[in-house]
């Protein structure tokens, strides 16, 4: 079974640089979004086979969250129950028979890391999210999630210290996550690999220089470890800043 997760940047704009062609090539039984930037009604984007689940923030052109599948969730969940966190469209929640699966949008910590403490008390309640699903079924998470989380997760460690993204803080509540009982699939096929990014600014030729970041996860509760295929970076695909990233489980 194949999971895509893609932070496409703004959906109608990565629609007319080949998404269609980049979703179809890719055949993923779920195929998740971060950052769609639409409100309903503005784009219907369907493919056979599939059915499809949308979350819009409140703010027009802002965040949103969708997923497609080829399979029929039990029930699908917006949000995670706190109205403070689920006025941006960030989070989608498919129940399905032996697994929840979630797209998530991380609130970016934004320049001068004005947002820091909004998103510190966003990932204790997201935390704290996972770990009641994961009382009822094992849990699969992808999206953006807004950190690279070791020095190894992107080009310049040293020079972004401070930054949005790697600080000491939002590093610290991935760990604690990790530590909590959740795999980082990618590292987990891939523990030592350098120059493996999924994000890359728009500016300075970033990612012709592939001066990247790490920043989209599959992370899988430890239960599913005996499951997991395979994990991967598709950097070859282009149209976002962002490029799509795989999990394989049996």
């Amino acid at each position: 079974m194949k999971f895509i997760s893609w932070n496409v940047n703004g959906l109608r704009a990565v629609c007319g640089k080949g998404f269609e062609d980049a979703f179809n090539t890719l055949d993923a039984d779920f195929f998740c979004l971060q950052e769609t930037k639409m409100q309903e009604g503005q784009l219907d984007l369907q493919f056979p086979g599939y059915q499809s689940y949308w979350n819009y923030a409140e703010k027009k052109g802002y965040s949103g969250t969708a997923i497609y599948t080829r399979h029929t969730p039990i029930s699908v969940t917006y949000g995670m129950g706190v109205e403070e966190h689920d006025k941006e469209g960030r989070i989608i929640t498919l129940e399905m028979e032996d697994f929840y699966l979630i797209t998530c949008y991380t609130p970016n910590s934004q320049d001068g890391l004005k947002r820091l403490d909004y998103r510190m008390t966003w990932e204790d309640c997201f935390h704290a999210y996972l770990k009641k699903l994961e009382e009822n079924k094992p849990v699969i998470v992808c999206g953006d999630l807004n950190v690279a989380h070791q020095e190894i997760d992107l080009k310049n460690p040293k020079s972004n210290r401070k930054n949005a993204g790697f600080t000491d803080e939002e590093r610290e509540k991935m760990t604690l996550l990790l530590n909590d009982g959740f795999i980082d699939t990618f590292r987990f096929f891939n523990p030592d690999l350098t120059d493996a990014y999924s994000w890359w600014s728009y500016r300075f030729h970033a990612r012709e220089k592939n001066a990247g970041w790490r920043i989209d996860y599959f992370l899988t509760s430890a239960s599913l470890k005996d499951r997991l295929e395979s994990a991967s970076i598709h950097n070859e695909v282009f149209g976002s800043d962002h490029c799509p990233v795989e999990l394989v489980i049996s």
